[in-house]
């Protein structure tokens, strides 16, 4: 025996069955894959260590005794080509994602293996699925056998996005690394032996990796691909950044490592934010800040590397089901009756506290901040105004040997968190309501309490003008998240609307939930019969989208950051989105002065700038020019309704100052879309691939007609719903297949209970996809029946059968073909596997032509005008047998054709900038025939 009698994809015969050779085998060691199994069915034998010795094999032929139906002819096509992992191309991933991706999609990807060493900025607008698109790249470089590691680094909030995005759409399962789960997995690794060496897929939170040490071992140790997201948050040194950029340089410093970055705003205005970007794609890149010429070498070469669309470019893909049309509006409230009273007193009073110290103390940093918290809680709601008033300004703070400036340095950083929304790119999560209880006016503010709460359980005006405007929202079938800013205000609006809306499930998360723990509340709605109201405060703008169960948001309260509005609004309106529209709902007081002051300054700019961009501006980094400038206004004149409010800051030299640097920071944003946007990649260029990637892989209609037929000959079959979907009593299937039932016991599936084939398109039910457990374990237990040559009646592979929809005698032959290729780049050389499912036919002129999809698909499903006698069945399959060995010729010579076709996809896809490197193809001979179908034309005669 020698290596090259098991080369991948060959057959051999061992422990009395037939194996597929699988890439991965040395001449000791043999990885083999069960002739009909899957890639969960691997094993590893050494042949020196076995009783009987291993031998090449062959495929077996179809015989008289494997036929059977035409239905049953037709589910072992669908099987054979549904559990297909180890595609022939183009892409090599696609039999291992759980996503039809669209074909706009592929652009990155295709950009991506155009380069020798993938180096790409990707900042597609916000839902546009840039996750999606990195996640694509990531999994057909790993099925490309080009890495077998990789690292996701993002802000810590979206770890366990990240984590569910790449188990759940790409079957690749990674450990998250940060603060709290660092130990754990630490605990029990071999000596000298890290994280970042013994786990292949890591999600790694940035705060976490930046800390010099980390980094340095993170350098040393990390895969040579990384995905950055939000990659903005890395690209300067300013705000605390440093560590951050520090960690990118070091990574990027690595020629051969890939490196994938996102981000939905590449440019917000700092110029040298965006050249430091630009520079971890290729050092040179940074040279582009004094080139203006557009047709300038240098800019041609970037085009390469980055990508921006806005979703308006998306619409020359022309297709309607992309993304929903968005509506948004305005709804108001007045102040009034004893909500007014207390309003106005709170005011009051903030404005004597601003007044009350002299500027630059600690005492008068306090005041200021108190002040602030008891607006910005007063305006949210009751509770929250309580909570504020029963909370010392001080209680979090650690006082212990800090001078005078450390202490309002610590006093100004916690005010950031609790009543600030943050920067630009790092809004605040920090829901917990602010401290502004005072020592000195405990009295006056215990009166304040009382008056609160006696108004909490009456007519709250703003909560009234809320319910007004959410009942027609619902009326037309919307399902609403409604954002608010504090916890108090949360669990307050569940309460109310819990008592309001009976008929509806009502459920609040806030940031007194672990990640863990909100994704599991948001899952739990599925289950509830009633249509869904979530009240979130902040800490589900980013990290769990909610687009499979929500269709309108509702800002209760409004954020001081205008990038929060755009992320909480971009929770629903998103790439999987299945309603048609979308609703976003925004809501303030109409005489309420801080209402006033937001929208005028910040709010209704950024939106200006949004609609004559088609992007975002994120607001300059100036949040104490802002809110100082903000907060005198209001306190410190008097307050007009909102609609009144066009010259109230005509004079703030500060606001003035802030509107210029917006100002800008949105024309260096128009310049930059001019110079660097960019689509190298058209549909006429990506169409073709998408359309040959999908065409042998099994659509989602090829998927609901294999698991209904499968569940329904196994004796479980699908009960339609009338709300949509499928009841699917799986547990019936272990009557008389107990194997079966003992494997989806295993992969934990007879807890399913509704299924659907379309996305998100029905509450509560499973999404089945192609790679979905239950697909597979129908797929591999079909075929594994198919290749013993057990009578079972499930899968025939073979038929005979009358039709008028033939004029000739049509004999199809379901083939499976397997390929090795070799790609050798640099001094590596790789074997993988391609598998390809093909129906080939014969006609009565004796022509072998290979079917289209579609029209194979058509074939096996002809119309059967009247049954075959059993002689005549028998001789027609007979002769159909016979010619298979002279056939065979016939069959090599398409999988030489194939394999050339194989060998051309590889080197047009891989086109590599640099080194190409070398790719050979050799399909595996014979070809394995797996089934005979014969139609014969219906004369009307027996």
């Amino acid at each position: 025996m020698n290596a090259q009698q098991f080369a991948a994809g060959g057959i051999v015969r061992a422990r009395g069955r037939e194996w597929v050779v699988l890439p991965q085998s040395k001449a000791d060691i043999l990885h083999l894959r069960p002739l009909g199994g899957g890639e969960d069915s691997t094993t590893r034998i050494a042949p020196v260590l076995e009783r009987e010795p291993v031998v090449p094999a062959r495929f077996p032929l179809p015989q008289l005794k494997h036929v059977g139906t035409q239905s049953a002819g037709l589910l072992l096509r669908d099987a054979l080509m549904l559990k297909l992992r180890a595609g022939a191309g183009p892409f090599r991933s696609f039999g291992n994602i759980a996503v039809e991706p669209r074909a706009y999609q592929l652009v990155p990807l295709m950009m991506a293996l155009k380069l020798e060493v993938i180096r790409l900025l990707i900042a597609d607008d916000v839902g546009i699925g840039k996750t999606i698109e990195a996640g694509l790249i990531a999994r057909e470089m790993l099925d490309r056998g080009e890495i077998d590691r990789l690292s996701v680094l993002c802000p810590p909030h979206l770890c366990d996005q990240w984590q569910a995005e790449l188990k759940n759409r790409f079957h690749i399962d990674a450990a998250i690394v940060r603060s709290t789960t660092a130990n754990r997995l630490e605990r029990g690794l071999p000596a000298g032996s890290s994280i970042f060496s013994e786990y292949p897929f890591t999600i790694i939170s940035l705060d976490y990796i930046k800390n010099k040490n980390r980094r340095d071992a993170f350098a040393e140790q990390c895969p040579n691909f990384i995905i950055v997201d939000e990659a903005h948050t890395c690209s300067h040194t300013g705000q605390g950044r440093q560590q951050r950029y520090e960690l990118l340089k070091d990574l990027a410093t690595k020629p051969e490592r890939h490196l994938v970055m996102l981000t939905a705003t590449p440019h917000s205005g700092d110029d040298e934010a965006f050249y430091n970007l630009l520079a971890l794609l290729k050092p040179e890149f940074v040279d582009l800040k004094e080139i203006e010429k557009a047709d300038h070498p240098l800019r041609k070469k970037l085009a390469k590397h980055f990508i921006q669309r806005r979703r308006q470019d998306i619409k020359e893909w022309q297709d309607a089901t992309l993304f929903p049309d968005r509506f948004t509006a305005e709804a108001t409230y007045k102040l009034s009756g004893e909500w007014d009273s207390i309003f106005q007193e709170v005011l009051d009073y903030a404005r004597e506290l601003v007044e009350r110290e002299q500027q630059g103390t600690l005492k008068a940093r306090m005041n200021w901040w108190a002040a602030l918290a008891l607006l910005r809680c007063i305006s949210s709601s009751p509770q929250a105004a309580i909570r504020a008033l029963n909370t010392r300004l001080t209680n979090s703070l650690s006082t212990d040997n800090l001078d005078e400036q450390q202490l309002q340095t610590a006093l100004d950083a916690q005010g950031a968190a609790s009543i600030l929304d943050g920067i630009d790119d790092a809004p605040s999560l920090d829901d917990a309501e602010p401290g502004a209880a005072l020592a000195e006016d405990a009295e006056r503010l215990n009166q304040l309490i009382e008056r609160v709460q006696n108004l909490k359980s009456g007519n709250d005006p703003k909560l009234q003008a809320m319910i007004k405007a959410l009942i027609p929202m619902l009326d037309e079938g919307y399902h609403p998240v409604i954002f608010c800013r504090y916890i108090a205000t949360a669990e307050y609006l569940a309460e109310q609307l819990s008592a309001k809306f009976s008929n509806r499930e009502v459920i609040y998360v806030t940031g007194n939930l672990t990640s863990a723990e909100r994704q599991e509340k948001i899952e739990a709605l599925k289950l509830s019969d009633k249509a869904p109201i979530l009240v979130a405060t902040d800490c589900l703008s980013e990290g769990i989208n909610l687009q499979d169960q929500f269709s309108a948001v509702i800002h209760y309260d409004l954020s001081w950051n205008p990038t929060r509005h755009e992320q909480r609004e971009g929770r629903v309106d998103r790439f999987g989105q299945q309603a048609k529209s979308v609703k976003a709902l925004m809501f303030y007081g109409d005489d309420n002065p801080i209402d006033g002051a937001v929208l005028k300054v910040i709010l209704r700019k950024a939106d200006s700038i949004r609609k004559a961009l088609g992007v975002s501006v994120p607001m300059p980094e100036d949040n104490n020019r802002i809110t100082q400038a903000i907060l005198n206004t209001v306190l410190l004149r008097e307050h007009q309704s909102v609609g009144k409010q066009t010259d109230l800051f005509a004079n703030d030299e500060d606001l003035q100052a802030l509107d210029a640097k917006w100002e800008s920071a949105r024309d260096k944003v128009r310049k930059n879309r001019t110079v660097f946007a960019q689509n190298r990649l058209k549909p006429e260029d990506v169409l073709p691939e998408w359309e040959k990637a999908f065409a042998a892989l099994g659509t989602e209609e090829d998927v609901r007609r294999f698991v209904e037929s499968a569940c329904a000959r196994l004796g479980a079959p699908l009960q339609a719903l009338k709300s949509g979907g499928y009841h699917a009593p799986l547990q019936h299937l272990g009557d008389k297949h107990p194997q079966l039932l003992e494997r989806l016991t295993a992969e934990d599936l007879l807890q399913l209970q509704t299924i659907n084939f379309s996305y998100s398109s029905v509450a509560h039910a499973e999404f089945i996809h192609r790679t979905h457990p239950l697909v597979n374990q129908l797929a591999e237990y079909l075929a594994e029946i198919a290749m013993s040559g057990a009578d079972t009646g499930l899968v025939a592979r073979a038929g005979v059968i009358f039709t008028t929809e033939v004029e000739t005698k049509t004999t199809i032959y379901l083939l499976r073909l397997r390929s090795r290729l070799t790609i050798k780049r640099a001094e590596t050389v790789r074997d993988l596997l391609a598998e390809e499912a093909l129906a080939v036919a014969v006609s009565g002129e004796s022509k072998t032509k290979v079917l289209p999809k579609q029209k194979a698909l058509q074939l096996m499903q002809v119309k059967v005008t009247k049954n075959m006698p059993a002689e005549r069945k028998q001789r027609e399959l007979s002769l159909a047998i016979d010619e298979l060995p002279a056939r065979q010729k016939l069959f090599e010579k398409l999988a030489l054709e194939r394999a050339d076709t194989l060998l051309a996809d590889h080197r047009r896809i891989r086109k590599a900038a640099e080194a190409r490197g070398k790719y050979r193809v050799q399909p595996q001979l014979p070809v394995d025939v797996v089934g005979v179908y014969v139609l014969v034309p219906d004369s009307g005669l027996l």
